[in-house]
């Protein structure tokens, strides 16, 4: 355990963070799930809904660097391609 006063701030901070980012994360996954089950059920009005809601979580996670840009990016293009791939009964 930190014995500094800063050390011991910090370390406060970063179990703050940790929780923080845990939230960010599984809100996240969640999301993805739900735009899945929804390709996977073939229902696409829900698809296309699930994947607004994931578009702007990822958007909001990768914002405030708890994900990459480059990692959102990919995970929303990749939704979005099984999305469009079910509307156009591919």
């Amino acid at each position: 355990m930190a014995t500094h006063k800063d050390a011991v701030k910090r370390h406060r901070q970063s179990l703050a963070r940790r929780l923080r980012n845990r939230h960010y994360r599984t809100m996240v996954r969640n999301r993805i799930k739900a735009v899945r089950e929804a390709v996977a059920s073939g229902d696409v009005d829900a698809a296309q809904k699930a994947l607004r809601e994931a578009t702007s979580v990822l958007h909001r996670v990768a914002s405030k660097g708890i994900i990459h840009r480059n990692n959102a990016g990919r995970r929303i293009s990749r939704l979005n391609a099984a999305v469009k791939k079910l509307a156009l009964g591919l």
